[in-house]
């Protein structure tokens, strides 16, 4: 039998927890001279210009510019990671004017990950990589959606979840 532990406290010490706690930043390494210099490699060989890397959780995060996001998956792709597993936009329209869209990529045979990121102001359009990853159609359809943010070469960019006579995104 598991022991009894008086519950009619649980709401006061929700209550009083810290409610303005900042947790630590995680430990960023550095990306050139650990298991991810392959990749790095192969990124600058095809012309990637990679603005900034590290590895954190032991996954590689590399900061790409905008126009080059698809180059960037097209070489890792071609590399063997096989899998775009995510697919999002943060809103940082207020602090910087734009927004921060990463790929989250997962090789297989390698049992590796990577992060790419880029920053996309708030009227540029950034490639789709549909014909690259099949995944990617509906997180790029939402991106649009719910974020603002404007895909090129998308084969069917149209509205998920809002009516289809509406002007902007939802948080405008």
């Amino acid at each position: 039998m598991r022991e009894y532990k008086p519950k009619n406290d649980l709401q006061k010490k929700q209550y009083y927890k810290e409610k303005f706690y900042i947790e630590k930043q995680t430990p960023k390494d550095e990306a050139r001279g650990s298991k991810f210099d392959e990749e790095l490699a192969i990124l600058e060989q095809n012309g990637v210009e990679i603005l900034s890397s590290y590895v954190e959780f032991d996954q590689l995060v590399i900061y790409v510019n905008s126009s080059e996001n698809f180059k960037a998956l097209k070489t890792l792709k071609s590399f063997g990671y096989e899998q775009l597993s995510e697919l999002a936009a943060l809103d940082f329209t207020s602090q910087k004017g734009g927004y921060e869209v990463f790929y989250q990529l997962l090789s297989i045979s390698k049992n590796r990950r990577v992060r790419v990121k880029c920053f996309v102001k708030k009227d540029e359009m950034l490639k789709s990589v549909c014909e690259l990853y099949k995944s990617a159609n509906w997180a790029e359809r939402e991106m649009y959606d719910l974020s603002g943010v404007l895909i090129k070469d998308h084969p069917n960019l149209k509205r998920l979840i809002m009516p289809d006579d509406w002007h902007s995104h939802p948080l405008l």
